[in-house]
């Protein structure tokens, strides 16, 4: 017997990434998924967007394991959209028992005092925002259930402590530690527990891009992953440069799982001692 089995799990931003990787990781266990993605792009965002290719590989990769998944485009800015989304998956599966709030954005390179509008409202709308509007249109369905469940929110150590230059990021990341803690307290009287992920440095399309390496390689003229790789690995008490996604999905499965059925309103660090 898998960690999830005949669990019903939503996971937001699964096209690629961490996403795809929770997606994966929960279906191997036992898990059928909804996996959502907005598959859009932000002009304030200096890196490439997931494809809806890029969620039909996630889908593909979930339907591997044997388990069944259901795919959905929607942007986490917009709650009746994620609303409508809970409500076919309930009509398909019967039930959601657990989330993992996932998606999120990061932007570099920019003191606070010259960040653009339009870039902290992108960051805050999609990382703290969409996490608050995916608990207000599954949290309903799992109270009315009765059966309990689990929440795993993707916060950041950068919800623990602060980078230069991500200003917005870091706020967005703070507020989500807040929202999760805060609805720990408040769900747990339903048996829906709610704790958080803060990953360091994950191998993914949000860190290893251009706009990340000169975040990361200032002194470089054109920085390469490798560059940042070695710099990363030097500076990193475990000596590894960064976390790969499994890392971090390996840790919600627990948190999901009975083997954390007691476990409610924590932080998560996964950051190979760098937070230490």
């Amino acid at each position: 017997m898998g960690r999830a089995d005949g669990r019903v799990v939503l996971v937001t931003g699964a096209a690629r990434g961490q996403g795809r990787a929770h997606a994966r990781r929960l279906a191997e266990e036992g898990a059928d998924i909804v996996a959502i993605d907005a598959l859009t792009g932000y002009a304030t965002i200096g890196y490439s967007m997931p494809t809806k290719e890029d969620l039909a590989e996630t889908a593909r990769l979930v339907r591997e394991t044997g388990r069944d998944v259901v795919t959905e485009r929607v942007d986490v800015r917009d709650r009746d959209g994620l609303k409508a989304a809970v409500d076919r998956a309930i009509d398909r599966f019967g039930k959601i028992d657990a989330a993992v709030i996932n998606a999120g954005i990061a932007p570099a390179g920019t003191p606070v005092w010259e960040i653009p509008e339009a870039e902290w409202d992108d960051v805050i709308n999609v990382n703290l925002k969409g996490a608050w509007n995916t608990v207000c249109a599954l949290v309903p369905s799992m109270i009315e259930r009765g059966a309990g469940g689990s929440i795993v929110i993707t916060a950041s150590a950068a919800g623990i402590m602060a980078a230069p230059n991500l200003g917005d990021y870091n706020a967005s990341k703070h507020g989500v530690v807040g929202l999760g803690k805060t609805l720990a307290k408040e769900l747990a009287r339903h048996r829906i527990r709610v704790n958080i992920l803060a990953p360091a440095a994950v191998g993914t399309d949000m860190m290893l891009n251009p706009t990340m390496l000169r975040l990361f390689c200032p002194d470089l003229a054109e920085p390469t992953v490798e560059d940042l790789r070695e710099r990363s690995a030097r500076g990193n008490p475990m000596g590894v440069p960064w976390l790969e996604a499994v890392d971090i999905a390996n840790a919600a499965l627990w948190l999901i799982s009975d083997e954390a059925r007691y476990v409610t309103g924590i932080i998560v660090p996964l950051d190979a001692g760098a937070l230490g």
